[in-house]
């Protein structure tokens, strides 16, 4: 899989992780198929388990089937604090910690940007104290890219995570530009619009010349378009069907598009 480099360090981190948004938020009796996204991840040379504690279960279910397994080290675990206060944001925080059997967690986002000026000065001293890789923060409309974009401008932020896609471009134009030109590394949410995308095309037929691009399916057609832009670290779809999970992580390799098949592949799904 294709790696590319966390601004603020150097680190490579692959370009197709794993969202857990309603996929994870399930009981043990889903446990096994959810290991088996895992472990098509980790096989596919994928690193990247993006969860919140707004995800009900989501956490506790990723720290109880990471902890069966044997790279549970080789992941990238981010998680999310999603609540108002200062202690009440270090109390969730703590309980990510453990619901996710992290004693170092890789990335904490703020989420939705919710009373960041207030989480930010204690994830500064998470990171400070070593139990923290990464700080982020994160939306999932085009109406709040401003917004990150403000943030980013004036705080050093390693992650930001915001949604992005072949139609729904609004990223391109003035937040991911930013992001490379500050240093930021992205996390992108909803690449297929949240399923829209799958419908759009229910029953179409992929372009003849997708094979040049090794695109077999449309989820390598829509993640592929995202990864051919240079500001874009990381993309996570979620799923908890792992044959899904292997046609999104071979998305991960090259072929990318470039600038005239981008446009192409734009023009196509207008059509």
């Amino acid at each position: 899989m294709i790696t590319r480099t966390i601004q603020s360090t150097g680190e490579q981190l692959p370009v197709v992780g794993l969202g857990t948004w309603q996929t994870f938020d399930v009981g043990p009796s889903l446990f096994e198929s959810l290991k088996g996204v895992l472990t098509t991840m980790h096989k596919a040379g994928g690193r990247l388990i993006d969860s919140s504690p707004m995800y009900g279960r989501s956490e506790e279910t990723v720290g109880d089937i990471t902890n069966q397994m044997t790279p549970q080290q080789d992941f990238f675990y981010a998680t999310k604090v999603w609540t108002r206060g200062a202690e009440a944001g270090k109390k969730q925080i703590k309980t990510s910690y453990q619901l996710m059997q992290r004693s170092v967690m890789d990335l904490i986002q703020i989420h939705n940007l919710l009373d960041w000026q207030v989480h930010l000065p204690y994830l500064r001293r998470l990171k400070e104290e070593g139990s923290l890789r990464y700080i982020g923060i994160t939306h999932y409309l085009d109406s709040s890219h401003d917004d990150l974009a403000n943030v980013i401008k004036k705080e050093p932020i390693d992650f930001v995570q915001f949604n992005y896609s072949i139609q729904s471009r609004h990223a391109e134009k003035y937040l991911l530009p930013l992001c490379v030109d500050k240093g930021v590394a992205t996390l992108i949410n909803r690449p297929f619009g949240q399923g829209q995308l799958f419908r759009n095309v229910a029953q179409k037929p992929l372009p003849s010349w997708a094979e040049t691009l090794d695109i077999q399916h449309w989820s390598a057609f829509f993640l592929k378009y995202i990864l051919a832009h240079p500001g874009v670290n990381c993309v996570i779809p979620a799923t908890g069907n792992p044959d899904h999970a292997a046609q999104n992580f071979e998305a991960g390799k090259e072929p990318l598009p470039d600038e005239d098949a981008r446009r192409e592949m734009v023009a196509y799904l207008e059509r």
